[in-house]
C-alpha cells in the first residue's frame, strides 16, 4: 500500500483563496494619511508665509527709523535724543512683534491639535470599517469551507 502526498501548495492556495485580503480598507487609510499630510503641510507652510512677512516688516521698519536716528542734527543734544527715540521704539516694535509670532505659533498649535483629533476620527473609523469587513469576510469564508 503506498502512501499519498498530499499536495501541500494547491491545499495553501484554497487556505488563502478562502480567505480574501480588501486593499480597499488600505486604500483608505493611506488616503487618510496622505490628505493629513497635506493639510499639515498647509498648516506649517501658512505660518511660514506669516512669520516670514512679520520679519520682513519689522525689518523695514527698523531700517526706517534707524535712518530717521541717522539724519544730520544741528545740536549735539539731538542725536542723544535720537538715539533714545530709537531705542524706546525699538522695545515697543520687539514687544509687538514677539506677540504676533506668538499668536502664529499659537495658531499652529491649535490647528494641528484640530487636524490630529480629526484624523483619529477617520483613522478609528478605517480601521472599524476593515475589521468589520474582514469579519464578515472569515465569517462568509468559514460558513463555506464548513458547508463543503
Amino acid at each position: 500500500m503506498a502512501a499519498k502526498t498530499q499536495d501541500f501548495t494547491a491545499m495553501m492556495k484554497d487556505m488563502m483563496g478562502s480567505f480574501p485580503v480588501d486593499t480597499k480598507a488600505m486604500d483608505e487609510a493611506f488616503k487618510t494619511t496622505a490628505t493629513l499630510n497635506e493639510k499639515l503641510s498647509a498648516v506649517a507652510l501658512e505660518a511660514a508665509e506669516k512669520s516670514t512677512e512679520l520679519s520682513a516688516k519689522w525689518t523695514k521698519d527698523t531700517l526706517t527709523k534707524l535712518s530717521d536716528m541717522t539724519k544730520f542734527k544741528s545740536e549735539p543734544a539731538d542725536y542723544a535724543k535720537a538715539m533714545t527715540d530709537f531705542a524706546s521704539a525699538q522695545a515697543e516694535t520687539a514687544a509687538e512683534n514677539m506677540a504676533a509670532f506668538a499668536e502664529i505659533a499659537k495658531k499652529v498649535q491649535m490647528d494641528t491639535v484640530e487636524l490630529m483629533m480629526a484624523a483619529g476620527k477617520d483613522f478609528t473609523e478605517d480601521a472599524s470599517a476593515a475589521m468589520k469587513k474582514a469579519t464578515d469576510d472569515m465569517t462568509a469564508a468559514a460558513k463555506k469551507a464548513t458547508t463543503k
